[in-house]
């Protein structure tokens, strides 16, 4: 790494296609913890063109029983969307993404009971110990290769025991599959999603059904596998009625775990890569051929999940974009000023290092206060709080810029692959001084875009998947990195003071 980097943005050089291009065009419906969207890709020889033709929020509900998504108004969103996509010409096909480890039980007609728990709910707060009695954690990755989080799929299982409404339901869909439940009547579980609830087998990328008659759980409720470019079925006629696609119009199972959707459009040029999938969350980690079972890899908490093609996802999960998005969620609330770009303006000349926070830390889970939990954080922690916004917005951006170098450095470790460049996908991807602050971190660059690139995995299995491009994931790479808006950040700052934040409160390796 040299002290002077060269200019530090820049973007590739690109034709500029014409603008009558015509093809065949899919629709993604891209599910987010904070908003949904329905994004519309045509394909050309060498063309990829994006159009957002719906966007929705997704707010959830908290009720007497806990924090619950509204699931009945994302399916709703998702119905004005493609009722946006036919007024617009129509599609070829169809395709649904969302987060993962959140599910809804049908009972034995297929009717949904009740709306699906939110993740950041506290009932599994004890449940990972109910689990761990009966398999312990060792035992539990080797299985299922998974980073413990205490909200995953098979530990919400463990607290809803006993449940009338477990004990009632005969099928458990994802989210996502819900929602292609709700538009074909088909049942289905999509593969990558499948590999995050930790009740899938890593090794032989089935439902380890042993392991859920363990844990009590009906190995019934999990149902059949589908791999991404599997047709899922066609849409109910009520539903081609509302949008005005056709009754034919078929939905298309793709990467429906967001992460693994985005990691298939990352634009790289080689395997050398690692990626940050930067949103509410942040997934960095690297693409492998086979999942990494070993007691270091858990240890470093580590997951396996699956990706396209056969590959693994071998990643960490950092709590991400969301101490940033419930910091100025809660400056709106108190009527401070809120918006974004100014305070980042503010962040890029404020001290650096004021403070340094965890962004994992369990206090940053829930939602809440930010603000406040952060300056509680640093007073526990011998550190003087952030003493002003653009402080506060900078001490987020450095703790997720060393989560990311971090995770990113200890996956090379722990697998002895070189990583030469780190693609920093999704929303995130929109935040220069994230963007900036990540390569200063890593010591690496950092080549940011696409910005819709969950929505663009979609897109590009959908359109493998009925041959509107090719089967080689090289070449659908290219296509993205040739046209879509990328932005390059070359490494620089002051290493030794990296290095010395680094070992600062809770950001030093595991």
């Amino acid at each position: 790494m040299t002290s002077t980097p060269p200019p530090r943005f820049s973007a590739p050089s690109r034709s500029s296609p014409s603008a009558d291009v015509r093809g065949p065009v899919f629709a993604a419906a891209d599910l987010g913890a904070t908003s949904g969207r329905v994004i519309l890709g045509r394909f050309g020889p060498d063309r990829l063109d994006l159009t957002e033709a719906h966007r929705f929020p997704n707010i959830p509900v908290r009720l007497p029983g806990g924090l619950h998504w509204d699931v009945l108004a994302l399916h709703q969103g998702v119905l004005d969307g493609l009722r946006a996509a036919a007024r617009a010409g129509g599609v070829t096909s169809v395709g649904i993404d969302g987060w993962a480890v959140d599910y809804g039980l049908l009972d034995a007609d297929g009717r949904l009971l009740g709306n699906p728990h939110h993740y950041r709910d506290e009932r599994t707060e004890q449940a990972a110990e109910q689990v761990f009695a009966v398999v312990p954690r060792e035992e539990l990755y080797r299985i299922t290769g998974l980073q413990h989080l205490p909200f995953t799929t098979v530990f919400q299982l463990a607290s809803a025991r006993g449940s009338a409404q477990l004990d009632t339901a005969r099928t458990l869909l994802l989210v996502p599959d819900l929602m292609v439940h709700w538009l074909t009547g088909t049942v289905g579980a999509e593969a990558t999603n499948a590999s995050t609830t930790g009740l899938f087998d890593a090794t032989t990328r089935t439902w380890s059904a042993g392991l859920a008659d363990r844990l009590g759980i009906r190995p019934g409720l999990l149902p059949p596998l589908r791999l991404p470019g599997e047709p899922a079925g066609t849409l109910l006629p009520h539903v081609a009625a509302y949008t005005g696609l056709p009754p034919s119009t078929p939905v298309t199972t793709v990467a429906s775990h967001d992460t693994a959707s985005a990691v298939a459009a990352v634009p790289a040029r080689g395997p050398d890569f690692a990626y940050v999938s930067c949103g509410t969350w942040s997934l960095a980690g690297l693409e492998l051929d086979a999942p990494v079972l070993t007691e270091a890899a858990r240890t470093a908490g580590f997951t396996n999940e699956l990706g396209t093609d056969g590959t693994v996802r071998f990643l960490r999960n950092i709590m991400g974009l969301w101490l940033l998005t419930e910091t100025l969620g809660t400056r709106a609330a108190r009527g401070l000023p809120h918006a974004l770009g100014p305070l980042l303006d503010e962040a890029a000349r404020a001290r650096p290092f004021a403070a340094v926070i965890d962004p994992d830390a369990p206090e940053f889970l829930p939602p809440g206060d930010m603000p406040a939990r952060i300056a509680a954080f640093c007073e526990r922690t011998g550190q003087t709080p952030p003493e002003s916004p653009g402080s506060l917005v900078r001490t987020i951006l450095e703790a997720l810029a060393l989560a990311h170098a971090r995770t990113v450095r200890r996956a090379a470790e722990l697998t002895g692959r070189d990583v030469a460049v780190v693609h920093l996908v999704g929303g995130g991807s929109r935040n220069a001084l994230l963007c900036q602050l990540t390569a200063d971190a890593a010591g690496l660059p950092v080549v940011a875009g696409p910005g819709e690139a969950t929505a663009i995995g979609s897109l590009l299995i959908q359109a493998r998947a009925h041959g509107a491009v090719g089967d080689d994931r090289s070449a659908l790479r290219r296509l993205v990195a040739a046209t879509q808006p990328l932005r390059r950040y070359e490494p620089g700052g002051d290493r030794r003071a990296w290095a010395a934040a680094a070992a600062r409160t809770g950001q030093h390796d595991p």
